[in-house]
């Protein structure tokens, strides 16, 4: 369906390698370049959905003596079918020029990209970044990309990652420019670079990283050529900031199809700079001896996490869900009867998730949620297949707090067996828990359990000041909480008195 809507817009039929397309302009500075024709410049029109915005924004740009262009992920997308309200244009305005231009006419502007060529702009609810022709090229001591303008929009094109992201269309004129067959790669749904796939990564080793992510956003294939690259430069990726990297790996993981990405990612060897954690999953066999590996047993985790999602793509959840085994590689033990067992692996798992994690500078409130999930993953199994009780249940739903939802998803989603009848009988059993957790919410503050007596109070019933004691006997009354459920103000302070007067003697 893509692919015949692409033709449909090239002009009825796919093109032939190294033939020049009808909507390319050679060079976006020439007199009247090739553009559309007049049968395709509506369809064109319609396809990018240039807002009069863009159009307004293109004449300052020409009534000041430069050029603008609509580029890269925007006209992807507009060729998609998708262009959202986030319109990337490119320009040989140099980014004091473009301030110059802009601030005048937006309704808000922004600088945090000036020092590599990009201002940001709001305009009527778009979302606006305007770029300087431009190249990034990282040396091998440092961190930073290092910035130079170009003159010439072909310049900038063949720097930029792939071919579907090296199209621009030219404005007010809406002259389409494709240089490097991009328009083909986006039919064939191809991920390939407009040059050299060594030198593009050369230029920028987080490029090896958008590559998982654009296969796992569009569900495209990545070139062999582009492939072979990646394997040979992985170790590249560490010249690349922590924050960098994680933002790409974010990007991927909430995408459409992370396996693809993370697949991706596993067999070129950048998960082994990046997130090591999982290639270190492929182990022979799980628990249950079946046939999949812990590796391939996460993915299906995370794609079943998916499915329960209910209000988006839901970050927590899928790291979690990814992160969940990775305490098996470090705990696997062979028993003398033959199985192999992972004792404690959830506990593990949780301190690598936040050693990994804060690596990857993640915000702490991520970190100790994400951790906290793959810590209570297995709490569910811990309590067997009989019935849960009360004290059980209160206690399950203290350590989950805020996390009981993403805890009930994570949980149905580690059930990746293909035995259909221990499926069902893990599925009812979880039923039946979620049942027992509606039941004593509608009798009790599940949500927000606390001691019967608060701390006053208990410094009034004991005549004592503020200390130890104070938190020693609230955790007195929350242990009974948990155990016996609400209690009458006059037993609890009973129960207060009786256990301080054990403490005293």
């Amino acid at each position: 369906m893509l692919t015949e809507r692409l033709c449909r817009f090239n002009g009825g039929a796919r093109r032939s390698p190294g033939h020049v397309p009808f909507s390319v302009v050679p060079n976006a500075n020439e007199a009247n370049p090739r553009a559309l024709s007049q049968v395709q410049r509506p369809e064109v029109s319609e396809l990018l959905r240039v807002s009069p915005v863009a159009d307004d924004l293109a004449r300052r740009f020409q009534e000041a003596g430069f050029s603008l262009a609509l580029v890269g992920g925007s006209v992807r997308d507009a060729l998609l079918g998708r262009l959202g309200n986030d319109l990337d244009f490119t320009t040989d305005a140099r980014p004091e020029d473009v301030l110059k231009i802009v601030r005048p006419w937006a309704d808000a502007t922004w600088e945090v990209g000036i020092a590599f060529g990009t201002v940001g702009a709001q305009k009527d609810g778009y979302q606006i970044e305007v770029t300087t022709y431009r190249s990034e090229a990282y040396d091998r001591t440092s961190r930073k990309p290092e910035v130079s303008y170009g003159d010439t929009i072909e310049e900038d094109l063949v720097r930029r990652d792939f071919t579907v992201n090296a199209m621009a269309v030219a404005l007010p004129e809406k002259a389409f420019i494709d240089p490097y067959g991009g328009l083909d790669d986006l039919a064939a749904q191809v991920l390939r670079t407009p040059g050299a796939p060594e030198d593009s990564f050369s230029d920028d080793p987080l490029r090896m990283m958008r590559a998982a992510r654009f296969a796992a956003q569009l569900d495209f294939e990545v070139a062999p050529e582009v492939v072979t690259a990646m394997k040979e430069m992985a170790g590249r990726i560490e010249i690349v900031s922590a924050e960098r990297v994680r933002d790409e790996l974010n990007k991927l993981i909430l995408s459409a199809h992370p396996r693809k990405g993370l697949t991706l990612l596993s067999g070129t060897g950048l998960a082994d700079h990046v997130l090591p954690e999982l290639p270190a999953l492929r182990l022979e066999r799980d628990e249950h001896h079946r046939h999949k590996d812990v590796y391939d047993h996460t993915l299906i985790v995370l794609e079943q996490a998916m499915a329960l999602e209910e209000d988006g793509p839901d970050l927590t959840l899928r790291l979690a869900a990814l992160l969940h085994d990775i305490g098996k590689p470090r705990t696997r033990r062979f028993e003398k009867d033959g199985r192999v067992s992972f004792h404690h692996h959830e506990v593990v798992g949780a301190k690598m998730t936040k050693k990994r994690m804060t690596e990857l500078k993640y915000p702490n409130d991520l970190v100790k949620d994400v951790a906290r999930l793959v810590e209570l993953h297995l709490r569910f199994h811990g309590y067997g297949t009989g019935e849960w009780t009360d004290s059980a249940v209160r206690r399950y739903v203290r350590d989950a707090g805020p996390l009981l939802d993403r805890l009930h998803k994570l949980t149905r989603s580690d059930c990746t067996t293909r035995n259909k009848r221990k499926a069902t009988a893990l599925s009812r059993a979880y039923d039946g828990l979620e049942r027992r957790i509606a039941q004593l919410q509608e009798q009790e503050e599940l949500d927000a359990i606390r001691p019967d007596l608060d701390g006053n109070q208990i410094m009034e019933i004991l005549g004592v000041r503020p200390g130890p004691v104070v938190g020693q006997a609230y955790k007195f009354l929350l242990e009974l909480r948990l155990e016996h459920g609400p209690m009458e103000h006059d037993a609890a302070v009973k129960a207060l008195k009786d256990w301080w007067a054990e403490q005293s003697s």
